[in-house]
Parts: C-alpha cells; structure tokens; sequence
C-alpha cells in the first residue's frame, strides 16, 4: 500500500491533474463555442487576451505544478516499485505528462502564436480563425481526457 509522503504526492497530484483538467473542460464545452460565435475579429482579440491572461504566476503554478508532481510521481514509482498500484501511477504521469503538458507545447501553445500574429480584420485572419477554433478546441478535448484519466489513474493506484 501506499503510505506517508507518497501517498500525499499522489493526492497532490491527482487533484492537480483534476484542477487543469477543470479548467480544460471549461474552455472545450463552453468558453471556445463563445469566442467561435463573435466577429472573427472579435474573437481573434479576445482569445489573443486570454492567452495573455492564462500565463499569470496562478494557472503556471498549477499547470507546471502537475507536471512537476507527475514527473516526480513517475521517478518515485519508478525508484519504489510498490507492490501495488504502479502500472496507475505510472500511466497516470504518462498521461498527464504527454497527453496534456506535451499536447500543449506541440499543439495548442503553436497555435496561440500564430493567432497572435494574424491580421485580425482580413480576410486571411478571419479564416485562420475558424480553423484554429476547430484545431485548437480537438487537441484542447485530447487534454482535458488525458488530465481526467490522470487523475482517475492516480486516485485507482491509491486505493
């Protein structure tokens, strides 16, 4: 069983993973489909905002923050080999780690750039806008499933 220190930075990590998972779900089911309903150009500034907005010292502490607890959590595992319950924590850091910290530095976080560059009242804005809504909201879905079956990863490996 997992026990002490361990256990506590599994909780850690699981809620983390959960927490992000949150704030995923919220942009695929609803803040995405209200950006894709303004005036592309519209859009294109609000979301270019948020962007801006999203790398303040509080979503970085949680976003990095689970990617740190999830690569400790797999080094531990890894160094510990417990009876029990390590192919879910091990699955979970995987998870987390490529499925959701390395889909955003490959996918969304290229995008977000490009957005930023975009005339946003052409016409060349405008369709890069309906794409990027579209191809920013799929690999968006991708993290949110690999942060919420982190979390459920973590949360089975414990019990």
């Amino acid at each position: 069983m997992i026990e002490g220190p361990y256990f506590v930075l599994t909780v850690l990590g699981a809620v983390a993973c959960g927490l992000v998972a949150g704030v995923f779900i919220g942009f695929s089911t609803f803040v995405m489909k209200g950006l894709a309903a303004l005036d592309p150009a519209r859009g294109i500034a609000a979301m270019n905002a948020i962007n801006v907005a999203a790398v303040t010292p509080a979503f970085m502490a949680l976003f990095m923050g689970a990617t740190g607890l999830c690569a400790v959590l797999a080094v531990v595992t890894f160094v510990l080999w417990p009876d029990e319950g390590t192919v879910e924590l091990l699955l979970g850091a995987a998870l987390y780690l490529v499925g959701c910290f390395g889909v955003t530095v490959a996918a969304n976080v290229p995008r977000n750039d490009a957005l930023a560059k975009v005339d946003a009242e052409s016409e060349q804005g405008a369709a890069y806008w309906r794409t990027y809504v579209r191809e920013w909201t799929v690999w968006n879905h991708v993290r949110t499933g690999a942060a919420t079956a982190a979390a459920a990863s973590f949360v089975i490996g414990i019990t």
